[in-house]
């Protein structure tokens, strides 16, 4: 069981991940490039059957076990009026996930993934960042924790997701944090605010840089954090550390483990992005990281839904590369 205690242990662990297996990978490419099809032909689908493999170890990936955590907190900065709902929706949505009435229901019982909702001291908001450090250090290892331990160790696949009124201000000032920029880059309209809401936004943000600072890596967790991104961030480490590869969801989920690419890059390594959100901010983010997303439907509801629906297209990418004949099963000549 996973458990982080303080800033100097979680860069630790962060610092000696376990790498993809570099023998597996070049060896689930020769059986790509041996497959009924001309070299390449499958696009994506080729490339991310051979990053599953070379995370799972083994030349076939697997999809069989799925599993999808949804992370809701709330958010001290809801002080400042930056979202046009009440935070009582978080634990209304919550209760929605749990009674299967959500769009993540139906996106996980479609892709058939494993559902698990992990609401975080709903109660007791993170304190608001213009004024003070939104988390403690003991708050931070305590939702890392919570994070870490909610993962099926034995998955062959993560799915992340989030939920929480007001996570779009928490997310637009993590990236500013860790990537800096006009504020005004990663600020989009989130649950629905108008120019004069998005406005507000940066100006609060703008606000709680001049407070807290700027911070690349896990200090910016500490000021502008919620409880959900530390949350995401803790089984994020814990999938790395069994090789488990993760779909992150949209900006705030991508938002989320900016601080731990800010730690070190290479963390990420095992992450794919499952969808485009159409929030402004995330074209940025995939940018600053390296990474592009899998589909680009111009979503922008979080809970995880655009990594559920990404997950379909994994099953396509594994089925193609494990079940279709090579040139030499086929008995066609020349391939």
């Amino acid at each position: 069981m996973i458990t982080f205690t303080d800033l100097n242990q979680i860069s630790a662990f962060a610092h000696n991940l376990p790498e993809k297996d570099e023998v597996v990978e070049a060896a689930a490419l020769a059986h790509q490039n041996q497959l009924t099809k001309p070299p390449g032909s499958l696009g994506r689908l080729e490339e991310l059957a051979v990053f599953l493999a070379s995370w799972q170890g083994q030349v076939k990936p697997s999809l069989q076990t799925a599993q999808a955590i949804i992370f809701a907190g709330n958010h001290g900065i809801c002080a400042q009026r930056v979202n046009p709902f009440p935070q009582k929706v978080t634990s209304q949505m919550v209760a929605n996930f749990e009674a299967g009435g959500a769009a993540i229901n139906q996106l996980c019982a479609e892709s058939r993934a494993e559902l698990k909702v992990v609401p975080l001291t709903l109660d007791v908001p993170t304190k608001d960042f213009t004024k003070e450090e939104a988390l403690s250090e003991s708050e931070l290892c305590a939702e890392m924790s919570k994070g870490a331990k909610a993962v099926n160790l034995d998955a062959d696949i993560l799915i992340l997701g989030e939920m929480g009124i007001g996570n779009s201000t928490i997310s637009s000032a993590l990236a500013a944090s860790v990537f800096g920029g006009d504020v005004a880059r990663w600020v989009g309209a989130g649950a629905g605010s108008d120019a004069a809401g998005i406005a507000h936004k940066q100006a609060v943000i703008q606000k709680g840089l001049a407070k807290n600072g700027a911070r690349p890596g896990l200090g910016a967790l500490l000021a502008f954090g919620g409880r959900e991104q530390a949350a995401i961030c803790g089984a994020i480490l814990a999938a790395r550390s069994a090789r488990i590869p993760v779909l992150l969801d949209g900006f705030i989920c991508t938002a989320a483990a900016a601080p731990l690419f800010g730690l070190t890059p290479a963390s990420l390594d095992h992450c794919l992005v499952g969808h485009m959100s159409a929030e402004p901010g995330h074209q940025h983010l995939l940018t600053a990281m390296g990474k592009s997303a899998i589909l680009n439907l111009e979503m922008r509801l979080g809970e995880g839904s655009g990594a559920a629906l990404a997950l379909s297209i994994l099953r396509g990418a594994v089925a193609c590369h494990n079940q279709m004949a090579t040139f030499q099963s086929a008995g066609i000549v020349g391939g």
